[in-house]
């Protein structure tokens, strides 16, 4: 299906540009817009004959153009769930105005004590620190095995420089952490800080984001979320008017196709609640319903989760702090809800017959996303089947709630790295990095130097096998 995204800065729009963007829609005939996973806005009906030259500032992604990706960050979460106390919504606001340029790649700018925006699921992913303006920096670029940590904390004020210079030396080659922490400590005078203790990240049960919500002490929250993503027009420009009459610059969208206002007065919280009522807008779903990531517009998986939670509600599970994902497999491998239902796709040569679909089932570690292991509880099971194992893994994560001592990402690290072994030849020093393999002797990466044939030699020399000497090996 061919999508139109606009690109919304860290997910945060005011009213005005939101009330630009419906008006625009409605102009192409449109009565609805969604919302994306990267905190976007998106037409599922495309758009049609747009001139690109009246677009102004606002950037749009056609169908099949490659023209930038959005920033993700938990300005949402700001004042309604908990935070780090130093960071405020000024200085994600502040951080975002750093960034000039549409980025190349996903940035996720976040909190590690909220549990609303995923941490990891960008390329490059700022999370914040105990020390106030600080920020570790995890990264995973498209040709990278793995994420890891860049040594050192990166201040507030250099986020957007420090991206910008990355993207500029991966266009010119490809280089690992070690590499790119050397060429940018060279090209760019930043204000660094060590880095004295590893990230440690809380697990905290996935809040409730819907209806009506105090906010301190004279003000509420609303979140609204539309069960099929499709968000009629007229409802939100209505929204709009009535934000700019109660005086609230921002509107937020999160990265579960919902969308939340903060700071409606207190004194008009009934009109609000009336206008939602005539509307005959439901913001009291279950959490069953709030809990699930969908791809946009991709009607097997609406109808997949819409008889799951039917099927759920009708046994009276409960699913207090977990989260679902509906995926194709081996989409991206990606993921950041709890419990992930991977379609299964039919071969090339099955597809004229009607066959059932298949699912495999994963979980993430300690039902965790953060922790980035998946585990496979189930492989190929028909849909009717789906029911019963989550119901199985959500009394296994009640069960073991509370058990879970939760691990530095350091730790996690160094597992990922486990059995992995540097060897040296011992006439030219020539190193065999089993995190690489040997491209030029055909030698995948992941093979421990144990595992190599005796007639391995040095790619460089030819010195057999036997002169190469154990440098280090990763302790499991």
């Amino acid at each position: 299906m061919e999508l139109t995204r606009l690109i919304v800065k860290g997910g945060v729009i005011s009213p005005g540009e939101l009330r630009e963007v419906v008006n625009m829609a409605l102009d192409q005939g449109l009565d609805s817009i969604s919302f994306g996973s990267r905190q976007d806005i998106i037409f599922p009906k495309g758009l049609k004959s747009v001139d690109k030259e009246k677009l102004g500032k606002y950037h749009f992604v056609f169908p099949n153009e490659k023209s930038g990706n959005n920033i993700v960050c938990s300005y949402v979460s700001t004042d309604i769930f908990r935070n780090t106390g130093w960071l405020t919504g000024n200085r994600y606001l502040y951080i975002l105005e750093q960034f000039k340029e549409q980025p190349k790649l996903k940035v996720n700018i976040t909190d590690p004590k909220q549990q609303l925006v995923p941490l990891f699921t960008g390329h490059l992913n700022f999370i914040a620190s105990e020390h106030e303006d600080y920020w570790y920096l995890y990264i995973r670029l498209p040709k990278w095995e793995r994420m890891e940590v860049y040594p050192v904390l990166i201040y507030s004020w250099d986020i957007a420089k420090f991206y910008y210079e990355i993207e500029k030396i991966i266009e010119e080659e490809s280089c690992g952490i070690d590499m790119l922490f050397s060429l940018v400590s060279e090209i760019l005078d930043t204000n660094n800080r060590t880095i004295d203790k590893p990230l440690n990240i809380p697990f905290y049960p996935f809040p409730y984001y819907e209806g009506m919500n105090r906010m301190g002490i004279d003000q509420y929250w609303l979140g609204l979320y539309w069960r099929n993503n499709l968000y009629d027009l007229a409802f939100l420009k209505e929204m709009c008017d009535l934000c700019f009459d109660c005086k609230i610059g921002k509107i937020c969208i999160t990265p579960w196709k919902s969308f939340i206002v903060k700071g409606i007065p207190k004194d008009r919280k009934l009109e609000w609640e009336k206008f939602l009522g005539k509307k005959g807008i439901n913001v009291r779903h279950s959490l069953l319903e709030l809990n699930w990531h969908l791809p946009v517009a991709i009607e097997w998986a609406l109808n997949l989760k819409t008889f799951l939670v039917r099927t759920l509600d009708q046994f009276d599970i409960s699913t207090y702090g977990l989260t679902f994902g509906l995926s194709e497999y081996n989409r991206d491998g990606h993921y950041f809800t709890s419990i992930v239902v991977e379609k299964n796709e039919l071969p090339a040569v099955l597809e004229s017959i009607k066959i059932r679909d298949t699912y495999n089932i994963l979980f993430a570690k300690n039902f965790d996303p953060n922790t980035r292991e998946y585990i496979v509880h189930s492989q190929d099971i028909d849909k009717l089947e789906l029911p019963t194992i989550l119901i199985e893994l959500s009394r296994k994560y009640f069960d073991e709630l509370g058990n879970y001592v939760s691990e530095t990402t350091e730790n996690q690290q160094k597992k990922e790295k486990a059995q992995l072994d540097i060897y040296q030849c011992q006439e030219c020093l020539t190193l065999y990095k089993s995190e690489y393999g040997d491209e030029s002797q055909g030698i995948p990466k992941g093979i421990l130097f144990t595992d190599l044939p005796e007639t391995y030699c040095c790619s460089l020399c030819e010195a057999p096998k036997s002169n190469f000497k154990i440098l280090e090996i990763a302790e499991n």
